[in-house]
Formats: structure tokens, sequence, C-alpha cells
């Protein structure tokens, strides 16, 4: 009753917000001034207004007031599903995220992931994305010329972005089993001029690169085939379609692996990693914390299963 009356300075007014008489809001008033003592208001002819008193009486209301709705919010939120916004790769999402996304949701049920999918830089000052998985360069970090380059920007703004090492880009070439048993062996990577060779449109440097490590120029493979993701890729060598370079981690994680084969030893790491981005904010958030607790966890597992995994498909 106080906090009305003194925010409008008028009793009416008060009344009228509190669905009750102007009279009412003054008996009421009376009585809390009774109550404490003291003055609050100094009533005139047509107005109201507070004694020094009943000013700082209403900055401590409110500042209490302030309080209560603030620990009301948050009870509330901690009922509430709590929202993390992932920016992840399509490829990456497809074959090593979202598999694994039912145990991380059993795991934390109040937790509600939202998944966007796209190649382009992130930006995390628009407010709408709280966590993104990318593969690039780290600003900063000194790589070596003879590294098969990434192109791709991860984000559009470093500023205030925290990145968190996930797993390295190496390259490997895979064919069909099917294919292979078809056609020239593959002894040496020289004889990958008897196959068409599978390009990523968002990895263009990919072959050109790879071959370049083994002291081939990739003019001289006239046999070509563009697709738009890596999966893509995988699925085209999967139907015989040509040699693929993907990168291991991906290779990893495809359903149909087991049909594909690594003819030759990974080289290099690439000039990039695959990172876990997060915003200047994220340590404060329980939700982004946890999620990013999980898919550090998730990663490390596969680190540890790669030179194993490249036995098996050799």
């Amino acid at each position: 009753m106080f906090e009305v009356a003194a925010r409008h300075l008028s009793f009416t007014d008060a009344g009228k917000e509190l669905f009750i008489t102007q009279s009412a809001v003054s008996r009421q008033i009376r009585a809390l001034e009774s109550f404490l003592g003291c003055k609050l208001f100094v009533r005139m002819t047509r107005r109201i207004k507070l004694t020094d008193t009943g000013s700082q009486y209403m900055q401590s209301i409110q500042a209490a007031f302030q309080a209560i709705a603030k620990a009301t919010v948050k009870v509330r939120n901690s009922k509430d599903p709590q929202i993390v916004t992932v920016n992840v790769l399509p490829t990456l999402a497809t074959l090593w995220l979202m598999p694994r996304l039912g145990k991380f949701t059993q795991a934390y049920p109040d937790i509600e992931l939202r998944l966007i999918t796209s190649i382009h830089p992130v930006d995390f000052h628009s407010g709408t994305v709280d966590v993104a998985l990318r593969v690039g360069r780290l600003p900063g970090k000194v790589y070596q010329k003879k590294q098969p380059r990434i192109e791709m920007e991860m984000v559009d703004n470093w500023a205030g972005v925290r990145a968190e090492p996930l797993f390295a880009d190496v390259l490997v070439p895979v064919i069909a089993r099917r294919l292979l048993s078809q056609g020239a062996p593959l002894e040496t990577p020289k004889d990958l001029l008897h196959y068409r060779l599978i390009n990523t449109s968002s990895r263009k440097h990919a072959w050109p690169d790879w071959l370049g490590q083994h002291k081939l120029n990739y003019e001289k493979f006239k046999d070509t085939a563009d697709f738009g993701h890596f999966f893509i890729a995988l699925q085209a060598a999967r139907d015989c379609k040509g040699v693929a370079i993907v990168p291991l981690v991906l290779l990893q994680q495809c359903d149909f692996r087991h049909e594909l084969l690594c003819p030759f030893e990974p080289g290099l790491e690439s000039a990039g990693e695959y990172y876990l981005l997060t915003g200047k904010d994220a340590a404060e958030d329980r939700s982004l914390r946890l999620f990013c607790k999980w898919v550090q966890s998730e990663a490390a597992q596969i680190r540890d299963l790669a030179s194993k995994f490249i036995h098996e498909t050799k």
C-alpha cells in the first residue's frame, strides 16, 4: 500500500491501481504511520509528498521488493528448462554430436539444447548462440606451411571468445572396399590417378594440399567430383563414385565406416583444429558449463580411439 502511494504521490491514483477507494488507502497509511510512530506523508490540499523519513523508507522498501522479484525469477527459472543454443558444423552435427545427445538429455533433463547447423563464422555478440563447434585456425597459433589449409573462419569477432580444443583435423583418403576390389591397386598415392577424386566444397584445399605432401600435383588429376558437405562426400565414396578425403574424426563416426577403407596412413595434422567456442559469460551459466564439460568428455573418448580405428580400416 505505502509503496504504491509513494510511487504515485497520490492516494487517489494508488486506490485506482489497487482497486480500492482513496479513503481506504488513506486509512491504511494512517494505520502504518501510527505503527511506525512517525509521519510518512505531508498532506496538502490537492496533493501529498513524502517526508524525509518517508523518502528513506521508500528507498528501503523498493530495494527489498527488487530482491524479492529477483529471487522469485531465480526460483521459477530453476524449475523451467534451461536453453543452450549450439551452432555446429552440419556433418559434425549429423555424425558426431546428434547421436550422443540422448545421453546428455538423460543426464540433464532440465537443459534444453537447440541446434543450429552452419559453416559460416559465428557471431557471439549477436545474442543468438551460446556455444559453437567449429574447425579452423586459432588466432596467434603458429602453423607449418606444409600443413593442409583450412580456409573456414570460425568467428566474426574474437573479442571475449574462449576456444577449447576438441580434436585434431587429420585428413584421410577413403575408398569403398567394393570399388577397390574392382579397380586398380592403391599402393602409393600416385595410384590415385586411376580413380575419381571426391572434393568437398567447404574444404577446397583438402585434396591439393594432401597430394602436395606426397609431391603430387592436383592439376594432373582430371577426374574429380564436388559435393557440398563431408557427409555427402562419404556417401559418394560408399556408392563407389570415387575416393573421398575427409577428416579422420568424421570417418570414425560414420555408420557405414566398415564399408570403407583407408589405403594410406594419415598424414600431417591440418593447419587448424576442431574447437568448442563460447562467449565471455559462459562461466556464469550452469547449463552452458555442464554442456561444455560433457562435450569435452565425449571428445576425449574419440581422441583415444583414433589410432585403433586406423588399424581397423586398413
